[in-house]
C-alpha cells in the first residue's frame, strides 16, 4: 500500500518540472528612426521660465558665494590678527629684556668696578679737558676751520 502513494508523488514531480525550453523565442529587429525632419516648436513661455530660474539660481550662487567669501576672509583675519600678536608679545618681552640689559650695561657702579678690575684709575683733576666750552682759551691750540664760508655756483 505504500507504493501506491510514492508513484503518485513522482508523477506529480514529473508534471510540475520545467521544462528548459518554454514558449516561442522572441526576436528584436532593429528600426531605424530617422529623426532630422524634426523641429522642435519654441515654446516662448518655457524659455521665459527656463530664464527666470537661470536668472534665480545666479542670484543665489553670488549671494552663497558672497557669504562664503566673507566667512572665509573673517577667519583668515582672525588667523592673522592671532599670528601678530603672538609676535608682538615677542617682541615686547624682547625689548623688555634689551631695555634690562641697556639698563645694567649704564650702571655706572658696574662700569666703575669693570674699570678697577682692568687696572684703570679715576682721572685726577686737570686730565680732563672740557671740549664745548664757550670761549675758547686764546693762546691753547685749536682746530683748523674756514674763516669764509664756501659756495657753490654752477652755471649751465
Amino acid at each position: 500500500m505504500m507504493a501506491a502513494p510514492a508513484m503518485a508523488s513522482s508523477s506529480l514531480r514529473a508534471a510540475r518540472r520545467n521544462p528548459c525550453w518554454t514558449g516561442t523565442p522572441e526576436v528584436y529587429f532593429g528600426k531605424n528612426i530617422d529623426n532630422s525632419r524634426v523641429v522642435r516648436v519654441a515654446d516662448p513661455k518655457r524659455t521665459r521660465e527656463m530664464a527666470m530660474f537661470l536668472a534665480a539660481v545666479c542670484c543665489l550662487f553670488v549671494l552663497v558665494m558672497t557669504y562664503a567669501w566673507q566667512h572665509f576672509s573673517a577667519i583668515e583675519y582672525g588667523y592673522r590678527i592671532e599670528a601678530l600678536q603672538a609676535q608682538k608679545s615677542g617682541l615686547v618681552e624682547i625689548n623688555r629684556a634689551l631695555r634690562l640689559e641697556d639698563a645694567s650695561l649704564r650702571d655706572p657702579g658696574r662700569i666703575d668696578q669693570l674699570a678697577r678690575h682692568m687696572g684703570l684709575q679715576s682721572p685726577t683733576a686737570g686730565q680732563v679737558l672740557m671740549l664745548d666750552t664757550a670761549q675758547p682759551d686764546p693762546s691753547a691750540p685749536q682746530m683748523a676751520s674756514v674763516a669764509n664760508p664756501v659756495s657753490v655756483v654752477s652755471a649751465r
